[in-house]
């Protein structure tokens, strides 16, 4: 078998919106992401494709969405992440519910997973995504953005995806493939319609966790459902040996795909979630200055020469900026 460096975890997780316009207000002013990069899907340039972050875009932490507005509302079901959690600062969850509180989100009732705090709720597409409490070291690799919210309750990049499958074994060797190791189980009550929850990790410190969940529920794409997750391979030579690795789980990955900012390859596992496996190269600020991210519409490659007649297509959009405080006389 190809010698395979282990993913060191999730390197980004893309989502399908409807009104972009909401979707910005939303990660940006409520969550306090900041939007690193504000562009077009590749494959539909007639469509944004915003990147919220944390400060620097750092591997592990952009949350990505297509607002396709024409399409209908979707259900989370089998062959799907079924949610999506993001690491917060132990103690910060009263904060958080008294934010969503204010702006009118949705959330349910805290509940216990291995040892750690979870908060549920849903964006304005209905998404799943959890706020997960954990100790985040002094030498974690994600910084804060406090444009909206302040750092010590800021997001910090993610914590894990839950992927909810009709036939887990033949997943859960792949995730074994791709280095995570099974970590523990246990009884996921009233949560899904699974009812055992298995966690494998990762090695890196970042997106660190997946949860497997066994459901039949049938689902389908639209509005509020996670159009893929991506699993960091840092450099051309991991992810071309993990290719390999996937191709011999009986599996078709893609070949190499230039994405700008990173370089892909995807492939649907053995229940039909969509991976894709990103480097961690060239990053988010290698077409814009680290203190602009996100301030302009970037068009990659030869997109730039189509820029009038892709901006004609796009909606306007007005990025959340926070109020500047006033000083004090």
């Amino acid at each position: 078998m190809t010698d395979v460096t282990p993913t060191p975890g999730i390197h980004h997780v893309t989502c399908v919106a409807g009104d972009p316009q909401r979707n910005l207000d939303f990660w940006v002013e409520t969550l306090g992401l900041r939007l690193v990069k504000r562009s077009i899907n590749q494959d539909d340039s007639g469509t944004y494709h915003f990147f919220f972050a944390d400060a620097e875009g750092t591997p592990g932490t952009s949350m990505t969405f297509f607002p396709w507005e024409n399409l209908s509302q979707g259900k989370v079901g089998s062959g799907q992440v079924s949610r999506t959690a993001f690491r917060v600062p132990e103690g910060s969850l009263d904060y958080w519910e008294s934010r969503f509180d204010e702006y009118g989100v949705e959330y349910d009732d805290r509940v216990e997973r291995f040892g750690e705090t979870v908060l549920p709720f849903v964006d304005p597409d209905g998404l799943p995504v959890e706020l997960v409490e954990t100790v985040i070291p002094d030498d974690d690799p994600t910084v804060p953005w406090t444009e909206f919210v302040p750092a010590e309750h800021a997001i910090r990049g993610f914590h894990s995806v839950t992927l909810w499958l009709a036939n887990p074994d033949a997943t859960m060797d792949l995730l074994r493939t791709m280095g995570l190791e099974e970590v523990g189980t246990e009884e996921s009550p009233g949560d899904t319609p699974g009812d055992e929850r298995t966690r494998f990790a990762a090695a890196g410190p970042v997106g660190s966790y997946v949860d497997v969940l066994p459901t039949i529920q049938a689902g389908r794409q639209g509005h509020g459902t996670v159009h893929h997750v991506a699993f960091q391979t840092p450099t051309d030579d991991d992810q071309a040996a993990m290719r390999a690795a996937v191709r011999g789980e009986g599996l078709n990955p893609t070949q190499q795909i230039d994405r700008h900012w990173f370089r892909s390859v995807y492939f649907r596992e053995h229940n039909g979630v969509l991976f894709e496996l990103a480097t961690s190269d060239p990053g988010y600020d290698s077409d814009e200055p680290l203190e602009d991210l996100g301030g302009r519409l970037v068009l990659p490659g030869e997109f730039e020469g189509q820029r009038d007649r892709i901006e004609a297509q796009l909606p306007d959009v007005t990025v959340p900026r926070a109020d500047p405080v006033e000083a004090d006389d």
